[in-house]
């Protein structure tokens, strides 16, 4: 197998992991903010990056420890290839925020290595790797970020072992808007916090929740999905972490959002709603809420991003 270009480059966009009740099995891609990978080829085999931005110095440029070579080696490997590849991260995403970080560039640095290989591969077949990435990054393998990162929209992972990904329609209206205070939560630290047994009424809640979550964005049914986005299992411990949690979120359901919760393990908030307008207002609410908590945050809203990851140049 040839390369078809010299240099690709490929933007992955933030995710919305769990969207509240969809714990590890659920989660979502918005249009921006994201990560942008180059990727050229080079003159010796081997992986290397050239330089890192956005980062303030924080990542690994060692291969086997950043998250956007880690995934490509494990899909040369399944190729059985061996190439020289230079690569060149962008990091529009915060560290520890709960979009996606990590998930991002992995995704953008798939997408750009399949595309300069003539995409041997579909979206979904690179997801694994991508989890390998995960693992590395955080010790756990989950695909709520990877796989809308790389496939696009609401993606429900069915199982793990065998992986089975299923994508999940979402209606036209449907708006994104995440609040991201500027405080740092590592995902191992928010992973350790979480009971490993829940009790069998919290179960039922979360299976009714995520039933309801799933049939709302399929029926096209608002009232359905707002009264679905309700997490028993994570958010009543992850909201600890996160300064002024609940009056952010009555902030956002004041301001007509369809539901809130936490991105991830946080500490963005998400909230979802019906309609353009209504996700501006939302920002507006919920940053006020950081703002006399003086505490900087950033406000980003998007509609449901379809596409995943994508090319943005190629020579």
């Amino acid at each position: 197998m040839k390369a078809i270009f010299k240099s690709v480059t490929a933007f992955a966009p933030a995710t919305i992991a769990n969207v509240s009740c969809g714990f590890d099995v659920l989660g979502l891609a918005v249009d921006s903010p994201g990560d942008r990978v180059s990727v050229t080829l080079g003159v010796k085999p081997g992986l290397r990056i050239a330089k890192i931005t956005g980062d303030e110095g924080r990542l690994p440029i060692d291969p086997d420890k950043n998250t956007a070579t880690v995934a490509v080696k494990g899909f040369l490997a399944h190729l059985g290839i061996s190439v020289g590849l230079d690569f060149t991260i962008e990091k529009g995403l915060p560290l520890g925020s709960g979009m996606g970080s990590s998930a991002a560039s992995a995704a953008a640095a798939l997408v750009a290595v399949n595309h300069l290989l003539g995409s041997p591969l579909d979206r979904k077949a690179l997801v694994p790797f991508a989890l390998q990435a995960e693992a590395m990054a955080c010790g756990a393998a989950h695909a709520d970020n990877v796989a809308p990162a790389l496939m696009g929209g609401l993606v429900l992972i069915k199982s793990y072992n065998p992986l089975d990904l299923i994508t999940i329609p979402t209606p036209d209206l449907l708006f994104c808007t995440m609040v991201y205070p500027h405080i740092e939560v590592k995902t191992q630290d928010s992973r350790s916090l979480l009971k490993t047994h829940l009790t069998l009424a919290d179960a039922i809640t979360q299976w009714g929740n995520l039933g309801g979550l799933i049939a709302g964005f399929m029926k096209e049914d608002y009232d359905l999905i707002g009264r679905s986005l309700v997490d028993v299992v994570a958010e009543p411990i992850r909201s600890m972490l996160i300064p002024g949690f609940e009056q952010v979120k009555a902030a956002a359901m004041d301001a007509g959002v369809l539901g809130c919760g936490i991105s991830g393990s946080g500490p963005t908030i998400f909230a979802l709603s019906k309609g353009k307008p209504i996700v501006e207002k939302a920002g507006k609410a919920m940053s006020t809420i950081f703002d006399d908590l003086d505490l900087a945050c950033s406000i980003y809203t998007s509609p449901v991003n379809s596409d995943g990851a994508r090319v943005v140049h190629e020579e």
